[in-house]
């Protein structure tokens, strides 16, 4: 089993599209493949139960199938900070807890699992624990998610020293072009872009499995495929 945590910069980095791109490219060199998203907010009530895109998503690049609890045991309504969704639903989800409910799932050891996070790397579990202690517990490298806007410089930065602090490899990092507007086709432009990604490369010291370009008006499942033809699998697969 090869098993990843997705983190990003931020919440909206595009951890969701990255992750199912490079589930979805594992599944093109034969690979079984699950993506996991313990804990979800913002989830819509369905007559199945509350479902979250993002997890959905996941599901969709998981080959075998999985059924959806396995992919999203705690989902929330609310679309605010996963513990503060936690506390309105009286559902609290301990560290154990997430331990618990990954553990069937990751010792099915599949050729590619990746665990994906909420938010940033610091977003709270509950009042004390932190989702990246789910990382940390089961001794995942990490996949670090780039949302590629002004301030990503800073924040990519921070949140590697933050994994690495925490005593977990950086096993690689994807650029995910979220800026609205900006197309980099002038001059200016392009040599802005091309300069901040080579600060990225040399002071997030990690391998760039990919550039994934703005990707819009798809459905998630042509967003993952189209997300695979921009990366490249980590070194050990």
């Amino acid at each position: 089993m090869t098993a990843y945590f997705v983190t990003g910069t931020d919440t909206d980095a595009g951890k969701t599209l990255v992750a199912s791109g490079l589930l979805a490219l594992a599944r093109r060199h034969g690979r079984t493949t699950l993506g996991l998203k313990p804990v979800a907010s913002g989830c819509d009530s369905t007559p199945r139960g509350l479902r979250n895109i993002d997890a959905l998503t996941l599901q969709a690049q998981s080959e075998p199938p999985v059924a959806y609890t396995t992919i999203n045991p705690y989902a929330y309504e609310p679309a605010i900070a996963p513990h503060l969704a936690a506390h309105r639903a009286g559902e609290i989800p301990t560290l154990d807890d997430l331990v618990a409910v990954t553990a069937a799932p990751l010792a099915e050891k599949r050729g590619m699992t990746l665990i994906e996070g909420a938010g940033g790397w610091r977003v709270p579990l509950n009042d004390t624990e932190d989702l990246a202690d789910l990382a940390v517990r089961l001794g995942l490298p990490v996949i670090l998610v780039v949302g590629l806007k002004l301030g990503c410089l800073n924040h990519a930065r921070l949140t590697a020293e933050a994994i690495r602090a925490d005593g977990l490899p950086l096993a690689g990092w994807v650029g995910n072009l979220i800026e609205p507007g900006l197309s980099f086709d002038a001059t200016a432009d392009e040599a802005c872009y091309r300069n901040n990604l080579a600060t990225l490369e040399r002071s997030l010291d990690a391998p760039c499995l990919g550039i994934v370009p703005r990707l819009t008006a798809m459905t998630p499942t042509a967003r993952a495929m189209a997300a695979a033809d921009h990366l490249a699998l980590p070194g050990n697969l």
